[in-house]
């Protein structure tokens, strides 16, 4: 029976192939829209990621601090899991660091000693909220001199305002993605309510004919329902597969202007999966829709 159902929907397809061609279209543009916005929803939040965890906490030791007891810091911090990529820097290390840093005149490099420069031990965290309280737990330690962090640009007196506004930064580019991703989604399910409406018109005849020789409802209606899925089906695929073809061909740039920073799925598995996984969520969203809107339009014109 719903080999049959299916049979009927093609058909109806076929034989309004302007206002099936109308409805894939405006569907494709959508989804090709919201495959684009998927892809640079990933790499936004790749960036915001990067952006977050780049800054650098530094925690200088204390001088005639031992080795040992250096060391032990290092590893509890380790065990930290909100901290992450933790180094720790010697003096002889930073001396380095220095004449690398005064290369161009080496008359500054000669004139310092390890004395002067403390150990360190730099290291990122996994998310912003969690730099003040490491920041704190990290002073309070016995062979801490002073903690200072890379963000801050005014001081530690600036801190605050400094991850309150990356937060900010944050939250909005994710707000106005998840709202552009609303208004397509409304806006697909109006277009299929109009299109199933207007096929339900031209088919108003056949619809009483099948009533009065006591077809059910049901029977009546899973057709027009298959035919939406149809159209939503088809545009997803469109959509998908060109939106694609500009992600690849745009991958190479892409990669070259950020660097070190995947806003891709490194590898081409990787990137397959997570492009495969976009499909089968739109899939999900299409259908969802297309039965939204089609009963929505159907329930409006058996009234």
């Amino acid at each position: 029976m719903i080999k049959n159902h299916i049979k009927t929907s093609f058909q109806s397809i076929r034989r309004s192939p302007f206002q099936a061609l109308a409805a894939v279209m405006v569907l494709s543009v959508t989804f090709f829209v919201a495959t684009l916005i998927g892809v640079v929803l990933y790499g936004s939040s790749q960036i915001l990621h990067e952006f977050e965890t780049r800054p650098q906490v530094i925690a200088f030791i204390k001088k005639d601090v031992s080795g040992e007891k250096q060391n032990e810091l290092k590893q509890k911090l380790e065990q930290d899991t909100r901290i992450r990529d933790i180094k720790l820097v010697t003096r002889e290390e930073a001396v380095e660091i220095y004449k690398d840093a005064t290369s161009d005149n080496p008359l500054l490099g000669e004139l310092v000693s390890p004395a002067i420069f403390p150990a360190s031990l730099e290291f990122s965290v996994e998310d912003l909220s969690f730099a003040q309280s490491v920041i704190d737990e990290i002073k309070s330690n016995d062979i801490v001199d002073s903690v200072s962090y890379t963000a801050s640009l005014g001081g530690e007196s600036e801190l605050g305002a400094v991850l309150e506004r990356l937060k900010n930064v944050t939250y909005y580019v994710r707000v106005a993605s998840l709202a552009a991703v609303a208004v397509l989604a409304f806006t697909s399910l109006l277009v299929l309510m109009v299109v199933v409406g207007m096929r339900i018109q031209t088919r108003r005849g056949e619809i009483e004919t099948l009533s009065l020789i006591g077809a059910t409802k049901g029977f009546i209606r899973l057709p027009i329902m298959l035919e939406a899925i149809n159209y939503a089906i088809m545009g997803t695929f469109v959509g998908w597969t060109l939106a694609i073809t500009v992600v690849f061909y745009s991958t190479p740039s892409i990669i070259s202007y950020f660097g070190n920073i995947e806003v891709l799925p490194s590898g081409a598995a990787a990137l397959f999966q997570f492009l495969g996984m976009i499909l089968l969520g739109e899939l999900a969203v299409a259908v969802i829709i297309a039965l939204t809107g089609s009963l929505i339009a159907i329930s409006r014109a058996f009234k």
